[in-house]
């Protein structure tokens, strides 16, 4: 089981910036994939930005150079900077991890944080 913590979501106004944690209840590179996604009311969940096994960062396009993922293994914790923020990156943020064993490959997600984009 791995627990995994957002944190750092409210309201903020178009233009502004926020930063997203997400604190990891174990060694975060003992896990294989960790990414962001949220999801607006109505819509489905999407992934926001991720990184690969090799280390490198992928974002989607709606976010690219808005938004930079990053993490810190001695904390643990993985970040989500957003800046130049719109009404539409308006959604529930979750926290997302796998972690591969010789079985099966298993899924966490945090519990969310709302981001709300509005003057």
């Amino acid at each position: 089981q791995v627990q995994l913590v957002e944190s750092g979501g409210g309201l903020v106004q178009p233009g502004g910036s926020l930063r997203l944690s997400c604190s990891v209840g174990r060694r975060i590179f003992s896990l294989d994939d960790m990414a962001w996604y949220r999801q607006a009311p109505g819509k489905q969940r999407e992934l926001v930005a991720s990184f690969t096994d090799s280390g490198h960062t992928n974002y989607v396009d709606s976010v690219k150079g808005r938004f930079t993922i990053s993490r810190d293994g001695a904390k643990n914790v993985m970040y989500l900077q957003m800046n130049s923020l719109k009404p539409e990156d308006t959604a529930v943020y979750y926290c997302y991890a796998t972690l591969a064993t010789i079985e099966r490959k298993y899924a966490f997600w945090g519990q969310g944080t709302q981001v709300t984009v509005s003057s």
